[in-house]
């Protein structure tokens, strides 16, 4: 397990052998270290919170949210996604800008209100912030890797089309 805490980006996590308790361990570690404990994370100088949600801990809800994928859009429950959860130690590396080359960083005008995305080209991963007005604050809401067919990545790049003129 303590092997995970010392892989970098673009190193993938690594769960083969792990039973389910030792793989949640090793993911609450890396996010312990990356989020839990590190109250300074900031994208351009604006503090990121994990995103509330009623009658759940934001930390929670936020560690849920990058290790997981909804499988049942009715009853919002999700389930393990390895994809999201191998890369879990990528988010800290973007919000840190760690990488400059080949990433987008852009702002959406979408339904629930403003997103900025953080979308590393190369390795076909998003982040999604939601910029709070009031203060000079992110939240967190999910990042992921893409995958299946060229259509999520160009609903991405369409995303980046119609950018607001301002990253928010």
């Amino acid at each position: 397990m303590p092997l995970n805490l010392l892989k970098k980006y673009n190193q993938l996590l690594d769960f083969g052998a792990y039973i389910e308790s030792q793989r949640k361990a090793s993911l609450q570690a890396i996010f312990d270290r990356d989020f839990a404990h590190n109250p300074s994370l900031a994208f351009k100088n604006k503090a990121i919170q994990p995103t509330p949600k009623q009658g759940e801990i934001p930390l929670a809800t936020l560690f849920s949210h990058l290790t997981t994928v909804v499988t049942n859009k009715a009853t919002r429950q999700r389930t393990f996604d390895i994809n999201r959860s191998r890369r879990l130690h990528w988010v800290r590396f973007h919000i840190e800008e760690n990488k400059s080359e080949d990433v987008l960083q852009f702002s959406v005008r979408e339904p629930e209100g403003i997103r900025t995305y953080i979308y590393d080209k190369p390795e076909k991963y998003v982040i999604i912030l939601e910029p709070l007005r009031k203060v000079d604050e992110y939240y967190l809401i999910t990042a992921y890797h893409l995958t299946g067919k060229d259509a999520k990545r160009n609903k991405i790049l369409k995303k980046y089309k119609r950018r607001l003129n301002e990253l928010h």
